[in-house]
């Protein structure tokens, strides 16, 4: 049984205090569960597309792919950026694209225990940071660290304390720049520090500054959540971008059939008014001129569902 199946099994099954109501009872189901009377969430499905998403030989190409399709976002990596600002802003004049995040291409890691290490991590986010804000980028997306980066600090108290800190400089950075950070947490496979949405919106709690958010993404959170719509939930204000993959082999949504399911996850962010994109980052097995079309027209047939 996993994680989610044991979960939902143990709610169903337990008696609270007193034993006069059940988790069972159907009216605290329907009201633990979202369902009855809503009204209709006018939120707008904001798809954006990361560099390599859509077919084409260069960036003119895909960009014309992706307005057929009417996707809004465009997601570039972080590595050399501040060299590429004229290129994307030429390139997205007169389109009805914007940039949405940036994705990483810092240097370094945050939680080294080297101090070179550290600041080349600052020194990168900084110059990505800048380049982000000329864009008009919704954010730069910042994972502490990942397993095999080291030497590393450990899982301690001292070291969340020391990344707020040092994330509250940042912040203070980004916001001069008109942009922000945002905390990627990233499944137990990939990263040795944050893993949970809730963790990341935590430490923006605790931080209190603008220039910090955190994100959400679909693949990560089918290893590490119970719950697509409480993980989102749980991020609330701090929310600022989400990314999403197919949930067994990271492909194109769709690619991995009935697993591909994100209705819960929408309908989180229907409830959030969540107003910034839900970003493509995957990769994808067939044809994409075929592949693309069919999970964009999954993904939006979802959200009015949700």
């Amino acid at each position: 049984m996993n994680r989610r199946n044991f979960l939902k099994t143990s709610l169903s099954g337990t008696v609270l205090a007193g034993g006069a109501i059940g988790m069972g009872s159907p009216a605290l189901l329907s009201s633990c569960q979202g369902e009855g009377k809503q009204k209709k969430s006018n939120v707008e499905l904001k798809l954006s597309f990361q560099e390599g998403t859509a077919p084409g030989e260069t960036l003119k190409d895909r960009l014309d792919f992706m307005e057929k399709l009417g996707i809004v976002g465009l997601e570039p990596g972080g590595r050399g950026l501040a060299g590429r600002v004229k290129e994307f802003q030429d390139a997205l004049k007169g389109r009805n694209i914007k940039i949405s995040a940036i994705c990483a291409g810092f240097s370094g890691f945050i939680l080294s225990t080297d101090e070179a290490v550290r600041k080349e991590c600052i020194d990168s986010m900084k110059s990505i940071l800048a380049a982000a804000g000329e864009l008009g980028s919704t954010g730069v997306i910042l994972v502490p660290g990942f397993n095999g980066q080291k030497p590393a600090m450990p899982h301690t108290q001292e070291t969340r304390d020391f990344l707020c800190k040092e994330l509250n400089l940042l912040g203070d950075y980004a916001k001069e720049h008109g942009t922000c950070v945002i905390l990627e947490p990233l499944n137990r496979g990939e990263a040795f520090f944050l893993r949970q949405v809730a963790d990341a919106a935590s430490i923006c709690r605790d931080i209190n500054n603008p220039g910090i958010q955190c994100m959400g993404d679909f693949w990560h959170m089918t290893f590490e959540e119970a719950s697509d719509k409480g993980a989102f939930i749980s991020a609330g204000k701090y929310l600022q971008h989400v990314h999403i993959a197919s949930r067994k082999r990271r492909s194109m949504p769709s690619e991995d059939g009935e697993a591909d399911n994100y209705v819960e996850g929408f309908s989180a962010l229907k409830a959030l008014n969540y107003g910034n994109y839900v970003s493509y980052e995957c990769g994808c097995q067939g044809d994409k001129e075929i592949i693309v079309p069919a999970s964009v027209q999954l993904l939006r047939e979802q959200w009015e569902k949700a």
